[in-house]
C-alpha cells in the first residue's frame, strides 16, 4: 500500500499527492474556523462539504467544476440529483452530502419561519421559500397555511408540474385551507428559468383563488414568485 509522508509521519492509501491535499485541507477548515464562511469563495465551501465524502482526494478541481456547471454554491446542493450524478468523480456519497446540506439549510430556514408571526418576519419567510424552491428544476406550488396571528400551522407543497407550468386548482387549496382551520394563505412558487416576473397567468391564478378563497373566510395574503435572480411579491407589485 502506498503510504505518503505529512508533517514528519505517513499516511496510507494516499499516494504523492497526500501531503499536497492533507495541508490544504487543514488550512482550509483553518480559515473557516477563524474567519468564518464570508472569507471562503463558494468553490472553497464545496470544498468543506466534500471532504468527508472524497477522503483520499484533491476535491478543489472537481468543486470548481461544479461551481462551472451549476453556478454558485446554492445551485450545487440543490442541484437534481440525476445532474448532480452526470458528474465525473462526484459518488452516491458526496451527492448524498450535498442533499444533506441542502435539508438542513432548509430545515433551518424553516424553523426561524415557525418562530416568529409570519407576517412581522417577511425576510425569514422570503429565505425560507428561496432556499426550499429557487433552485428546482420544476415548478412547485406551495402554500403557508396561516391562523389569525399569523403564525404557521402548516406549509405544505400543493403542486409539482413542469419546467414551465403547475397545475393549479383554487377550490382544492380553499378546502385545504378549511380543513386547517386556516384563515389565510400565502402562495408560492418558484419559476426554475431563473427570473421570478410574473406571467399573466401566475397573476390571473391568483386572483381566481382570491375569488374562491374570500366568501369563505380565507384571506390571500400575498403570492410570492422566487426564482434564482431573486423574487417577486404579488402584493408587492399592486398585482392583488
Amino acid at each position: 500500500m502506498a503510504k505518503a509522508k505529512a508533517n514528519g509521519g505517513t499516511v496510507e492509501g494516499l499516494g504523492e499527492a497526500g501531503p499536497h491535499y492533507l495541508g490544504h485541507r487543514e488550512r482550509l477548515r483553518a480559515r473557516f474556523r477563524e474567519a468564518g464562511s464570508d472569507a471562503l469563495s463558494d468553490y472553497e465551501m464545496l470544498e468543506l462539504v466534500l471532504f468527508r465524502a472524497l477522503p483520499r482526494r484533491d476535491v478543489k478541481p472537481l468543486a470548481k467544476q461544479l461551481i462551472a456547471k451549476f453556478g454558485s454554491f446554492g445551485e450545487v446542493v440543490a442541484a437534481p440529483e440525476k445532474l448532480l450524478a452526470e458528474v465525473k468523480g462526484l459518488g452516491g456519497s458526496a451527492i448524498t452530502d450535498l442533499k444533506i446540506v441542502q435539508a438542513a439549510a432548509s430545515r433551518l430556514a424553516r424553523g426561524a419561519a415557525k418562530k416568529r408571526t409570519v407576517l412581522s418576519s417577511w425576510s425569514a419567510v422570503l429565505d425560507y421559500c428561496r432556499t426550499a424552491m429557487a433552485f428546482a428544476d420544476k415548478e412547485q406550488l406551495r402554500i403557508l397555511f396561516l391562523d389569525k396571528r399569523n403564525q404557521l400551522i402548516a406549509d405544505e407543497v400543493q403542486q409539482t408540474g413542469t419546467v414551465d407550468h403547475t397545475p393549479v386548482y383554487p377550490r382544492e387549496v380553499v378546502k385545504r385551507a378549511l380543513e386547517l382551520s386556516a384563515t389565510a394563505i400565502i402562495l408560492v412558487h418558484n419559476h426554475p428559468s431563473g427570473d421570478p416576473t410574473p406571467s399573466q397567468a401566475d397573476i390571473q391564478m391568483t386572483h381566481t383563488i382570491i375569488e374562491v378563497a374570500k366568501p369563505l373566510g380565507v384571506a390571500v395574503h400575498d403570492h410570492i414568485i422566487v426564482g434564482r435572480e431573486g423574487h417577486a411579491s404579488l402584493k408587492g407589485l399592486r398585482l392583488i
